[in-house]
């Protein structure tokens, strides 16, 4: 978007970042990492190191501001404008084995597993999943410790350093419950890296 700040772009008459955040209202604290305009009062800002260094990088950052004994935490995108309170409540249900989805271990498991009724499990993280399949990596709910050691993991393979690596690194190793949105209206996942995104969203919104 020619270098402004997309997260400020209003959609439906309010910045994107301002749309993610009334979406986990509840968070005790909500945290955003990056550069960022006004934000909600009670609201952590911080950058990641070094700034511009990727997600995992950012998600560290905002690791390092939870309170202590914080067992969840939802690693969401800026640019989700059409994210709710019920699709980020759908996440949950499914972290904890009452919501529809499957499980995965990570990719070199070979593990698979349906989540029906009785056999459904507790996981590491849910996240959403698009039609093609493609998993949805920053709108997601994970499980603070499973995040943490996905972060070491991933530091130790590249030398102890996660600058610039790449945010799928972090479910390679975990246990991943994989959400399709069953909810009315447009996919939470929906991001907008063009203007023509923010139109399409715009008209979502109205």
């Amino acid at each position: 978007m020619g270098g402004v700040d997309k997260p400020g772009r209003a959609v439906g008459g309010r910045p994107m970042l301002h749309r993610v955040l009334a979406a986990v209202a509840d968070a005790a604290p909500p945290i955003v990492v990056g550069p960022s305009g006004p934000v909600p009062d009670g609201v952590r800002v911080t950058r990641e190191d070094p700034p511009g260094g990727g997600p995992v990088a950012a998600t560290v950052a905002g690791l390092a501001l939870l309170d202590p004994g914080t067992t969840v935490v939802a690693l969401l995108a800026a640019d989700l404008p059409l994210l709710t309170t019920a699709a980020v409540a759908e996440l949950r249900r499914a972290l904890d084995g009452s919501g529809q989805g499957l499980a995965h271990g990570g990719p070199a498991s070979g593990r698979h597993r349906p989540v029906d009724g009785a056999a459904r499990l507790a996981v590491d993280v849910a996240c959403y999943v698009d039609g093609d399949g493609r998993r949805q990596q920053l709108c997601g709910v994970w499980r603070v410790a499973a995040l943490r050691a996905a972060v070491d993991r991933l530091a130790a393979e590249r030398g102890g350093t996660v600058d610039g690596a790449p945010v799928r690194g972090l479910l390679a190793g975990a246990d991943v419950r994989e959400v399709s949105w069953s909810g009315s209206g447009p996919p939470p996942w929906f991001d907008c890296d063009t203007d023509e995104d923010v139109r399409r969203a715009e008209e979502w919104t109205r």
